[in-house]
């Protein structure tokens, strides 16, 4: 069952998929009626699951799921990666690798292996302020207050 994001809880369980590139109007078209077919028809156990999405910044894909009226299941979740998975084949972008990282360079959103972040906070061209993004939130709120913040707030300040 599709819902608006914004009308979701702060509880809603959320999934952040970053990819390794901005996508141009026309994916982010095609992928916004994608999304609306997967999450409208994407139950657990044959029961419907209240979800929603959002995009920011032509890059990141976020699903949050109303726990309270369904959970997900493994079966659910698995749909979820295989659906991810075959965005990933369609735009040719990487969407599932968890070992790369997100920060803002000004206006401009830079996306690194993660051995290459390790390597630019060794040599101070990134900083504990540098804005990063925490895609290992687990819920709404924590996504609405944790996603996108200084690197000194987030997993990231261990290398720094």
């Amino acid at each position: 069952m599709l819902v608006d994001f914004k009308t979701l809880p702060e509880s809603a369980r959320i999934w952040i998929y970053q990819a390794n590139r901005s996508f141009t109007d026309e994916e982010l078209r095609n992928i916004r009626k994608e999304l609306d077919v997967f999450i409208t028809d994407w139950t657990a156990h044959g029961a419907d699951l209240k979800a929603g999405y959002e995009i920011r910044y032509n890059r990141f894909l976020i699903l949050a799921l109303d726990q309270s009226l369904n959970a997900a299941s493994g079966c659910s979740i698995d749909a979820s990666v295989h659906f991810i998975q075959q965005l990933e084949k369609r735009y040719s972008v990487e969407l599932l690798d968890k070992m790369n990282v997100s920060y803002k360079q000004g206006e401009f959103i830079a996306y690194k292996p993660l051995t290459d972040f390790k390597k630019m906070a060794k040599q101070k061209a990134v900083s504990r302020n540098t804005i990063v993004f925490n895609n290992l939130v687990t819920n709404k709120g924590e996504y609405l207050e944790h996603w996108e913040v200084p690197a000194s707030e987030s997993w990231h300040s261990r290398f720094m």
